[in-house]
């Protein structure tokens, strides 16, 4: 009773970014801050910038200043200088993982503190979810002796945490557990992912470019990491528990518009009008020919056929090339998986965009100093296993697959193991954020793959009501909240 109160009580949730009509106006194109039509020789002719407001009185726009260079600025020019335009994609894997000054080389970035905060952070009861799923496929398979978890992108460790303690409560299941897989780049997040789960901390750890094991004092099987999925070795005997959650979203993207003679490129230029226009070192600009990369969509049955001009779609080759070598090994090992992200089950073009200090922000400021981001397509992802011997469902909206899990249950035990009044509305509140359609619960996705031998014709629990076309554009709503 208590906690159906505290839920009607409509305990105050945090709200949707709302974007400033100065900043909707600047990003005419998603994120391509004050960008317009290309004439067809090429470069982008510019418009509608966004200004200082004036604050001469006399009617002149005041003076903008360029911001500061640092060392990537620096380094993103003198490619551009030589090479040309660059391609989004290698822009934002500059900006987040290039060792000078790149984004996810700081290591406090997630959470409260941060940029952006995910699931996991907000409340256990996410990743108890979780583990309960991967518990209930283990079942269902049999119950193999051998287990192993994998995850790509783990973050702070939290989930990956709040899974392994969840597992306890059923010890055969714990006892199966063979390893745990972290697939990571970031030194920084390395290092604090072995010390949430009881690994020691050494330079090894977050410096070495090979898969690296470290034993838990925690658990009592190792944990290993990896730069790439391509570095994960399981063995024949081990059933794979992949999870791969806001992982897909921070992966690099192409943009490319659809011309009257064909498809052509969206890239990162230098900004040099003077005097400047925006206070950013540079700009959109569309490819003046079609380029290597607009092969990716002209040779793709699954976008070339049905876009006209004007239409503009973000495609993301690395996200393909990660899912295919997850459902290799889940059909390699009779595994599961699951995929959660924001994102909606069709391509789009508009969504990349930086998020700092957790509100949106122009994705061509300061390269380094934020998150990059772009929804995920999860039909894109469908259809870049379609070979590979899985079988993916849903994706469903993350409120509907908690809710199935059991999340009011556990709400509900957590808040009557506790008489402080504060700590119960905060796991309402979590609780809320997590679910509810207006803030996390529709916008975020789960999408469930499994091998073709542990297929049923009952879908996986979770996924029981929706087929794939249940998630339609009426269903969907703009990025909010979270990592955002």
């Amino acid at each position: 009773m208590l906690a159906q109160r505290l839920f009607n009580a409509g305990l105050k949730i945090s709200k949707r970014v709302q974007l400033s009509p100065a900043f909707c106006k600047s990003m005419v194109v998603g994120g391509m801050g004050s960008l317009t039509c290309l004439d067809d020789g090429g470069f982008m002719k510019r418009y509608m910038h966004s200004t200082l407001p004036d604050q001469t009185g006399k009617g002149k726009k005041a003076d903008i200043e360029r911001e500061p260079i640092t060392h990537l600025i620096a380094n993103i020019k003198g490619i551009i200088k030589a090479k040309g335009p660059m391609p989004i994609a290698d822009y934002m894997k500059l900006a987040l993982t290039s060792p000078i000054d790149g984004y996810y080389t700081r290591g406090n970035v997630i959470g409260r503190e941060g940029d952006f905060i995910t699931s996991p952070e907000i409340s256990q009861m996410f990743g108890e979810m979780m583990g309960i799923w991967y518990i209930m496929q283990w079942q269902a398979a049999g119950c193999p002796q051998r287990v192993s978890f994998i995850e790509l992108g783990p973050g702070k460790g939290t989930m990956m945490s709040d899974m392994l303690r969840i597992s306890k409560r059923f010890p055969k299941f714990h006892q199966a557990i063979s390893e745990v897989h972290l697939v990571e780049a970031s030194p920084e997040l390395r290092n604090i992912q072995a010390h949430k789960l009881g690994c020691e901390v050494d330079e090894s750890v977050g410096q070495s470019s090979t898969s690296i094991k470290s034993n838990s004092k925690l658990y009592d099987f190792p944990v290993l990491w990896h730069h790439s999925i391509y570095q994960v070795d399981i063995a024949s005997d081990t059933m794979p528990l992949v999870m791969a959650h806001e992982f897909f979203d921070a992966l690099p993207i192409y943009r490319f518009a659809k011309m009257d003679k064909g498809w052509r490129e969206i890239m990162v230029d230098i900004d040099d009008t003077q005097p400047p226009e925006t206070p950013y070192h540079f700009r959109f600009v569309k490819s003046r020919t079609e380029t290597t990369n607009t092969a990716v969509v002209i040779n793709n049955p699954g976008f070339s056929d049905k876009y006209s001009v004007g239409d503009i779609i973000e495609v993301s080759p690395e996200s393909s090339s990660n899912m295919h070598n997850i459902a290799k090994i889940i059909s390699k090992h009779g595994g599961v998986g699951l995929v959660i992200d924001y994102g909606q089950d069709w391509t789009q073009g508009d969504t990349f965009r930086g998020i700092k200090c957790h509100k949106f922000a122009n994705p061509l400021s300061s390269p380094g100093s934020m998150d990059l981001t772009a929804d995920v397509d999860f039909s894109y992802l469908r259809r870049s296993v379609k070979k590979d011997h899985v079988h993916c469902y849903g994706p469903v909206e993350q409120g509907s697959f908690l809710h199935s899990m059991g999340i009011q249950s556990r709400l509900t035990q957590l808040i009557q193991s506790t008489n402080n009044r504060t700590t119960q509305e905060n796991l309402v509140a979590a609780y809320k954020r997590l679910t509810d359609p207006n803030s996390m619960g529709r916008i975020y996705k789960v999408m469930a793959i499994l091998s073709n031998q542990l297929r049923t014709d009952k879908p996986p629990v979770a996924f029981e009501e929706i087929s794939r076309e249940g998630i339609t554009k009426h269903t969907a709503t703009a990025p909010h909240g979270s990592k955002h």
